[in-house]
């Protein structure tokens, strides 16, 4: 199924097919470079079954994005429920994740923004999070340019101390942002 359509993205369901890429993705030093280590094989099948469990009890998840022009899988990006322990959680987050060829295109703002109207259109999230390590200036980036306001830096509670990772900045959307919605629909 076809959930979101953008000017140059499909987020869908995943596909049997989307396995070999999703875990090529995942064990790229580049693409995994703010993240505490890449993904073996067994690792991302994991995460694909963890995936396809949210869709099935919560009605959302991480959408499979596929570029338009090729059919080809190129990431995610949807929504996660936080559960770890900070004073942010229970919560919704969105996060995304592309194939290093496909950064710098616009393809994750594209989806993020896509995601956030697709929410506030079929979700009863009021509160949507997204965070990364505060040296990860590209995902931030995205969080800005989607429209979404710094909270704070915060200490990620699994991750060691003195870990180069361990610092994380904290974006908020809030669904009563009608300006920002206006503002997507301009630009999808």
């Amino acid at each position: 199924m076809i959930y979101i359509e953008t000017a140059h993205l499909l987020l869908r369901d995943w596909k049997k097919d989307d396995i070999l890429p999703f875990a090529a993705m995942n064990s790229n030093p580049i693409v995994m470079k703010y993240f505490l280590k890449s993904l073996n094989e067994k690792e991302s099948l994991d995460f694909y079954n963890k995936i396809q469990d949210e869709f099935s009890g919560y009605r959302y998840g991480l959408y499979a994005v596929e570029k338009k022009t090729t059919g080809e899988f190129i990431g995610y990006t949807g929504f996660h429920n936080i559960t770890f322990d900070v004073d942010f959680a229970p919560g919704v987050e969105i996060g995304w994740r592309l194939k290093h060829e496909e950064w710098n295109q616009g393809y994750a703002t594209e989806a993020a923004k896509a995601c956030l109207l697709y929410a506030n259109q079929y979700f009863s999230f009021q509160t949507i999070w997204s965070f990364t390590s505060v040296l990860n200036k590209s995902s931030e980036r995205v969080m800005q340019k989607i429209g979404m306001e710094k909270v704070k830096e915060f200490l990620h509670p699994l991750i060691e101390d003195n870990h180069p990772l361990k610092e994380h900045v904290l974006y908020r959307f809030q669904r009563n942002r009608e300006r920002y919605i206006r503002n997507t629909n301009k630009t999808l």
